[in-house]
């Protein structure tokens, strides 16, 4: 694949970091019916693709369901860069023995950023009171995976153009999530302490001082003056 391999194994790893089970299963499918040319032909075995493609049903179950999507996400903190490595490592690998080193730690690391961001983006949905929007995130999830590895098939360039920008834009969305979730959060405590529902811990200026302490009761003999 010669300087395709980055865009590639970029591509590939964020993607794994999103959703890896749909990615071996989309490079699977390409590479076992369409025979497209660099996908490696282990994932086109049937018997990873049948894993994969169960793996990817529960997942896509599990992802829409709120708080469960994020256990699922803390589980998967491993699995999906080992996941995103092994996938680099096999498309390096076609090439020499330091293009599958160098494709493991692109796709590992690649992968590790998006599931961190995936993962902060859910914690933040999560505190929705509505599950739509855990259905509509993840379903847009899916859909981004799929499109952005389909066009790895035709340019992988841009693929990973487009990926990098979905990573770095959702990395500042989840900052300013969590931003805007800390604010909301301080103000509802303000609100509360004001009206009752919530108690505060009394500030310096209010906290009752400490009582000293009794001072000490000298024996009788030392008050007795001397005659």
């Amino acid at each position: 694949m010669g300087t395709e391999i980055l865009p590639w194994v970029f591509t590939t790893g964020w993607a794994s970091g999103i959703n890896a089970y749909l990615v071996v299963l989309i490079l699977g499918v390409a590479e076992r019916f369409f025979h497209v040319a660099g996908v490696p032909a282990a994932l086109g075995r049937t018997d990873v693709m049948v894993v994969a493609g169960i793996l990817f049903l529960l997942e896509m179950f599990a992802d829409k369901i709120p708080y469960l999507d994020s256990a699922w996400d803390t589980v998967h903190t491993v699995i999906r860069p080992l996941v995103g490595a092994t996938i680099g490592y096999l498309i390096g690998h076609e090439s020499s023995s330091l293009a599958a080193a160098f494709g493991a730690a692109t796709g590992g690391i690649s992968a590790l950023a998006a599931h961190l961001v995936k993962a902060g983006t859910r914690a933040a949905v999560n505190t929705s009171p509505e599950p739509a929007s855990n259905v509509l995130v993840s379903t847009g999830e899916d859909v981004t995976v799929a499109g952005v590895v389909s066009l790895a098939f035709l340019n992988p360039w841009v693929a990973a153009s487009i990926a990098l920008l979905i990573l770095v834009t959702g990395a500042f969305l989840v900052l300013y999530l969590f931003k805007r979730l800390r604010r909301v959060r301080s103000r509802y405590a303000d609100w509360g302490a004001r009206h009752g529902l919530t108690s505060e811990p009394p500030s310096d200026a209010t906290r009752i001082p400490a009582r000293p302490p009794a001072p000490e009761t000298e024996p009788l003999e030392q008050r007795r003056r001397p005659e």
